[in-house]
């Protein structure tokens, strides 16, 4: 039976994420993915930072960046809790990254072995891959049709690959998920190496594949999951929910950890600078003159929310 690392496809395989090279953590910039391979080469933590703020990786790969910039502060001798602060700044909206970082640093101020804790932090984030992953693939169905949104990454990929290992037929519509187009740049790819039938939709169009009886369950990642069963994610995710509730369908959230110390009133929207709204690319969709506005996420209310899966199973 193949391993998870060979379920992956190779844009989620440890090295293409990020990795460290000599006093550099070198991160797979994936603004330029598909068509083109380039890499950020990142000095310390506060470029690392810089990076994971501009959106040179996304989803699971700021925490595999910050784990890095974190071990080589240790290695450099560095202010560290001045690391963890710095990185856990750059992505506030998922705390996965912060309260690892934050532990990690506990252990390492405790007198643990750096080296060793953050290869156990990679470890213990590929068990809980393949954990969730088992579960999300019990939940889907021979034939089913399935909506996701953005770049759900490990999770919803490695669901989806093991359904296709035991036989299953899987069809993934994928929004394009403006103004990154992280769904047809990343999602698809990824969605098309592991074998599975998958199609690109514009953002708007995913009411629509649901009134033609296209779509049986929604599943999507989560920047951030609340213990109330409260949801955060990509911008377009609430549209999805309602859109699936309207429509009698079932919307999961996978969550590699909930964070028990939020409440709803504590979720603060970030806003990116909207002039990314206005172009695709790097090309320009709009006049200059013209005004957008750029939240980047979702507070899907747990009333919208059929479960979240957990390494604990769905909540």
């Amino acid at each position: 039976m193949a391993s998870m690392e060979e379920l992956l496809p190779p844009f989620l395989r440890h090295g293409n994420i990020a990795r460290i090279d000599g006093g550099d953590v070198v991160i797979t910039d994936r603004r330029f993915l598909p068509f083109e391979m380039r890499e950020v080469r990142c000095h310390g933590y506060a470029e690392v930072a810089e990076a994971i703020r501009s959106m040179a990786t996304q989803g699971g790969g700021p925490l595999e960046a910050a784990l890095l910039a974190f071990l080589l502060a240790t290695r450099q001798g560095e202010d560290l809790p001045d690391a963890v602060a710095v990185l856990s700044s750059a992505r506030p909206t998922n705390t996965t990254m912060k309260r690892t970082l934050e532990a990690m640093l506990a252990r390492v101020q405790g007198g643990g072995d750096p080296e060793a804790l953050v290869e156990e932090a990679f470890r213990h984030y590929d068990l809980l891959y393949d954990a969730i992953s088992d579960i999300g693939e019990t939940l889907i169905r021979d034939g089913d049709g399935i909506l996701t949104r953005c770049f759900p990454e490990h999770t919803f990929i490695l669901s989806v690959a093991k359904a296709i290992r035991n036989g299953k037929h899987v069809t993934v519509y994928v929004p394009e998920t403006r103004p990154y187009l992280q769904g047809s740049r990343l999602t698809e790819p990824c969605l098309r190496a592991i074998g599975a039938e998958c199609y690109i939709i514009t953002d708007a169009m995913n009411a629509a594949v649901m009134a033609q009886g296209l779509v049986d369950k929604v599943m999507t990642a989560s920047d951030l999951a609340l213990a109330d069963r409260t949801v955060v994610n990509k911008i377009g995710t609430l549209s999805d929910a309602v859109a699936a509730r309207y429509f009698g369908l079932p919307y999961y959230a996978f969550s590699l950890s909930i964070d028990r110390t939020k409440v709803h009133k504590d979720i603060v929207i970030e806003y990116r600078n909207a002039e990314e709204v206005k172009h695709a690319m790097g090309t320009p969709t709009a006049s200059a003159e013209a005004k957008a506005l750029y939240p980047c996420f979702d507070i899907i209310p747990p009333s919208l929310v059929t479960g979240i899966i957990t390494k604990e199973g769905v909540i």
